[in-house]
């Protein structure tokens, strides 16, 4: 920005006032906010001194006969910053109770408690365990590193247990107590003061709010307004902050100019699916020349792709738009090879001809050994298909990695001829499974003929790709920088794809990046989905192992309420009163979400529900959630990921619903079975996370053994109990 023009910016903090306010006010301060942006020096813009606020930079200025907005007016650089909106006397009460200051050393612009501005005093006894050992051990310059202001030095040095930081939440500035809340959850010191610290090479000028906004810090809750488009986009979706304030590890990710291929692991909630959309964008923003094509942003289901596409409209110009194509992965195999003139119709499991073909294949099953039917389905989906084994030969050297039965080499040459029976059938009816079919296109793009058909790929829920997938997406980009974007979490994965990027041909060593921080559920929730998978064993997407305790939320709420039946009537209810609770309090029925394992489930529900005189509205595979539909959301846990909800109800989390029998019985093998309740865990862990604000849990007759470990928590009551 010159001299000349001003510098206009948003707070966080004013999108969230602005969220609060009625509809009829938020049309009137979007036209403000317009006009104030066009030109802050105008005449018709009355700024009114407020007489005790704490920051002598902060002015009023009237957007109606009721409500005021709350702006930063500094006396030098031409800085203009919008921080609050509301009521008259509640505007002026906030103003009174916060101030903005540049911190000396990381040079950001924070937004804090008035009473940090007071004299260095001596830890709050409320802040402190008397006789604890301080819960950090760092030097005062660690700790002005990551923001924390130098008047509350002694403060966070006397702080002895978490509980004692999140009382001290209110008063330190966002950054700061985000980095110290990772260190108390066990994070490295010298890794978030990397991630965290701001270094800074020159003395910083306190009084540079315009330098000050241009900092990474500042723009996690800062936002430079650029144009109309920028600002009526802000203002259209306030509470979709992801749009705009990515967090300074996001924006790094999202911008990250590397030699090759990026994986981003990180629980649900942190951002990844954000950080794709947003990487997709910058890499189009880049130009021609720097991503000489298209870009590819994939996913694995038809709703995720649907909703992907679906945000990037919020977030990219059309012609931006028009650079990266979004499409699940099946769809775009079947377009290319059909553009081939591919001989094979391609079938999925539950085809009736895939379905013949089994039969007949399974009329080949030896006596000895004797093997169940599911054995042989195991065997073809976890070793033939993706080892692509055509012949005796090749079985005898496949690996079998995980199957828990073993097998000598004279039995698997008595087991060999089922799977050769059953290629021969598929073959006979020009049949291929969709997963030689992914593996076909990898060859033909393999072929000197077919040159590379894009720029950069973009690859989002990679847990559930599949070995096959991950080969085709390396052929699909030259290698090179920025050439493959994965994002990915092990703890999500709903499909039983396991695999290794470097068996893929996928090099990411010095290339991994992890999100820790949780910004869409409550910390309780958060908990209690990480309480879901606590024992079991998730890969890293490369041979690794995956933590999932090194994730946090730094919002809280209320904790998840869990209830038990008799009866499902008696359930269905209880779902019922809930929802008339949650309309009473104003929630809207597009920000509530009931969930259930089968459709079947869900049926049941619709016709209570509509009896009851709730309105619902059937989320589809195949489109986006509309928020402009009228209806409480109903959804299988399947359909449900990608999403989220202010409210979210899961019913039915019975025995043998959770995990699904049908599920479990698919195999008699011990190490099938466990891989199949951990997948059925991390759908109920992914429906979980799904809740912004609050979760619901109900079971009827006998509870899910999922639930076992919450039975003698607080959180669980017998029949309709205290919902709130």
């Amino acid at each position: 920005m010159s001299d000349l023009q001003p510098t206009v910016a948003l707070s966080m903090d004013f999108l969230e006032s602005y969220a609060r306010i009625p509809k009829t006010q938020q049309r009137k301060v979007m036209g403000f906010v317009t006009k104030f942006r066009n030109d802050p020096r105008s005449s018709g813009i009355n700024y009114e001194k407020i007489r005790d606020a704490a920051d002598p930079h902060f002015r009023s200025v009237r957007v109606d006969q009721d409500y005021r907005g709350i702006i930063l007016s500094p006396t030098q650089g031409n800085v203009y910053v919008l921080l609050w909106v509301d009521k008259h006397d509640a505007a002026y009460d906030w103003a009174r109770r916060h101030a903005c200051r540049i911190h000396p050393e990381t040079g950001s612009l924070q937004l804090l408690d008035a009473t940090v501005l007071e004299a260095p005093a001596l830890p709050s006894q409320s802040f402190v365990d008397t006789g604890q050992r301080p819960l950090f051990n760092l030097r005062d310059r660690e700790y002005l590193r990551l923001g924390v202001p130098e008047t509350l030095l002694d403060l966070v040095k006397g702080i002895t247990s978490e509980e004692a930081l999140e009382q001290a939440e209110a008063r330190l500035p966002r950054e700061a107590f985000e980095a110290l809340y990772l260190i108390a959850a066990g994070s490295d010191v010298q890794d978030i003061l990397q991630e965290y610290g701001a270094p800074q090479a020159a003395a910083v000028d306190t009084s540079d709010f315009a330098g000050a906004l241009q900092r990474e810090q500042t723009r996690r809750s800062f936002c430079v307004v650029e144009d109309d488009q920028a600002l009526e986009g802000m203002l259209s979706a306030p509470l979709e902050k992801w749009r705009i304030f990515l967090h300074p590890t996001q924006r790094r990710l999202v911008a990250w100019d590397v030699a090759g291929p990026v994986r981003v692991l990180g629980g649900a909630g942190t951002g990844k699916t954000v950080v794709a959309m947003h990487r997709a964008r910058w890499l189009v923003r880049r130009g021609a020349e720097a991503t000489p094509g298209r870009v590819l942003f994939t996913t694995f289901t038809a709703n995720l792709a649907v909703d992907i596409q679906e945000n990037l409209r919020h977030i990219c110009t059309p012609e931006e738009l028009a650079r990266i194509e979004v499409i699940h992965i099946d769809a775009w195999v079947s377009r290319f090879l059909k553009s081939r003139q591919y001989p094979h119709q391609i079938v999925y499991e539950g085809h009736e001809q895939y379905r013949h073909c089994w039969r007949l294949a399974l009329d080949a099953r030896p006596v000895d050994p004797d093997l169940p039917e599911s054995f042989y389905r195991d065997e073809w989906e976890r070793v033939i298909l993706p080892q692509r084994v055509t012949d005796e030969r090749q079985y005898f050297r496949a690996r079998r990695t995980g199957r828990g039965v073993p097998l000598t080499r004279p039995q698997r040459a008595a087991i060999w001829p089922v799977f050769e029976t059953l290629r021969i059938q598929l073959h006979q009816r020009g049949l291929r499974t969709s997963e030689d079919a992914t593996q076909d296109a990898a060859d033909v793009l393999a072929s000197d003929q077919v040159p590379p058909p894009y720029a950069a790929v973009v690859v989002d829920e990679a847990q559930d790709m599949g070995p096959q997938v991950m080969a085709l997406l390396r052929r699909m980009v030259p290698q090179g920088k920025n050439d493959l974007f994965i994002v990915g979490d092990g703890h999500q994965r709903i499909y039983r794809r396991r695999y290794a990027l470097s068996d893929c041909g996928i090099e990411v060593r010095g290339r991994s990046r992890k999100l820790r921080i949780n910004y869409r559920t409550t910390e309780e929730i958060r908990r209690f989905a990480t309480a879901l998978l606590e024992g079991q064993t998730v890969d890293d997407l490369d041979g690794g192992e995956d933590r999932g305790s090194d994730c946090r939320s730094l919002m809280h709420g209320r904790p998840p309420v869990i209830r038990r039946f008799a009866a499902l009537a008696e359930e269905l209810a209880f779902l019922v009163e809930t929802l008339s609770d949650l309309k009473g309090e104003g929630e809207g029925p597009g920000d509530i979400c009931v969930v259930a394992r089968t459709n079947a489930l869900l049926d049941a529900c619709e016709q209570a529900l509509s009896a009851a005189g709730i309105h619902t509205h059937r989320l589809s595979r195949k489109q986006a959630d509309a928020r402009g539909h009228d209806g409480v959301r109903l959804a299988t846990m399947h359909r449900i990921k990608g999403l989220e909800f202010r409210h979210v109800l899961i019913m039915a989390v019975n025995q043998d619903v959770l995990p699904l029998r049908q599920e479990m019985q698919r195999s008699t093998d011990p190490t099938e079975q466990r891989a199949s309740e951990l997948t059925e865990r991390a759908l109920f862990h992914v429906a979980a996370t799904r809740a912004i604000r609050q979760l619901f849990v109900s079971c009827s007759g006998v509870p899910s053994p999922f639930l076992a470990d919450f039975i003698s928590s607080p959180l669980w009551a017998d029949g309709a109990g205290d919902n709130r």
